[in-house]
């Protein structure tokens, strides 16, 4: 465990109680406490939903409904970021990933399997994803990775939350010993499975998984989550570095608040890797922390040059999409005064950004599927429908 990186034995002390409860027995809404220096939030704060975003919510998922594939699936390039590009393995395939996101859009808007205008859509989905689980338990087709992993397990765990289906339930919990099991020494996963090395947008992914399935009754152990908060809290950055990059999408230089990529003293921090070191925390059960409260000032602070670097400028990059995903999330969790704002922004950014045929862009990255389930996804957190988007 590096210096530069450590918690004090307070800090780590306090936050694994709360971890502890994750393990052990956390319920399904469990109230965050605010983090030292926040002012404490209003959790009965009204969430507006306004015409035009209900209309692009309405949209977007009509055209998410009229793009799947008759096997379930949403087509997508299916590869990896490579610093600020996104390499391709293969072109126009089903996409593990991106079929569980586009189908938690559809169950984020109040659609479940079977049932309702898109029950069917969301049916389909399913299939798809629960033949793509392999003997092992890896959700996995045309060599999708980790990411996709995680999102599929907390698709199958908030499907299995809402139906109680045990096909959905013995496959889910195969997908999380997968996620148990791969996990590295240092607490954490990359890319691909039982990787020696961890990065923050991969651990956040696993995290919530694991989230989720324990909010409903799966087995989850307690070391895993354990090691998972030990990895979290020691990628946060307590003091500057100094180290400078000179991409738009990276922090101009590694400061306080923000996350490492890699629990490294050399590696970069972002806007993405710092939403997501802060979801992470708060899917862990810490809501009580300074590295939270930093993380929060930070993302405010940095909000409009984000938003200006990474979104229509580059046609909805994918660091865009998944800063934003979890942004919000982090924002919404911490509650006011910091959410209205944020959202607020976000919103009118999305909404401008969205084509007439109801699709978002996302010009680098898996495309025009991922880009439209993440913007419903960022758009439908107010409606409160998926226990993930619950306070």
């Amino acid at each position: 465990m590096k210096t530069i990186h450590t918690i004090s034995l307070t800090r780590l002390g306090a936050a694994l109680v709360l971890v502890s409860s994750f393990g052990m027995a956390l319920p399904t809404q469990s109230e965050p406490r605010a983090a030292p220096g926040l002012p404490p939030s209003d959790h009965n704060e009204p969430l507006v939903v306004t015409p035009a975003q209900a209309g692009a919510v309405k949209r977007g998922l009509a055209w998410l409904a009229q793009h799947q594939n008759t096997d379930g699936s949403w087509t997508a390039k299916i590869g990896y970021k490579l610093n600020n590009d996104y390499n391709y393995i293969s072109a126009d395939r089903g996409h593990v990933g991106v079929t569980s996101l586009a189908c938690m859009a559809f169950l984020a808007g109040g659609h479940l399997p079977g049932r309702g205008e898109y029950g069917e859509v969301v049916e389909r989905g399913l299939g798809f994803i629960l033949g793509s689980v392999q003997e092992d338990g890896y959700i996995t087709r045309h060599r999708t990775r980790m990411y996709s992993h995680a999102f599929a397990t907390l698709f199958l765990a908030e499907i299995y939350g809402t139906t109680r289906r045990e096909d959905v339930k013995q496959k889910l919990q195969k997908a999380i010993d997968y996620i148990v099991e791969s996990q590295n020494r240092e607490g954490g996963w990359r890319y691909e499975p039982y990787a020696n090395e961890s990065d923050m947008s991969i651990v956040v992914c696993q995290v919530l998984a694991l989230r989720a399935a324990r909010n409903i009754g799966i087995r989850v152990p307690k070391a895993t989550v354990d090691r998972a908060a030990q990895y979290v809290v020691d990628s946060a950055v307590t003091r500057d570095s100094g180290r400078r990059f000179g991409h738009p999408a990276f922090s101009s230089s590694v400061e306080v608040g923000t996350f490492h990529y890699q629990k490294d003293v050399y590696s970069r921090s972002s806007f993405p890797l710092t939403a997501a070191g802060v979801t992470a925390l708060h899917g862990l059960g810490i809501y009580s922390d300074e590295s939270i409260e930093n993380g929060i000032e930070f993302l405010n602070r940095e909000l409009a040059r984000f938003n200006r670097t990474q979104g229509l400028h580059k046609g909805g990059h994918y660091f865009f999409w998944y800063g934003h995903y979890y942004g919000v999330q982090a924002m919404y969790t911490v509650g006011a005064p910091y959410w209205k704002p944020y959202f607020e922004e976000v919103r009118s950014l999305l909404l401008s950004m969205q084509h007439e045929d109801g699709s978002w862009p996302n010009r680098i990255g898996p495309g025009q599927a991922f880009g439209t389930a993440l913007g419903v996804l960022i758009l439908e957190i107010p409606y409160r429908f998926l226990p993930i988007f619950q306070r």
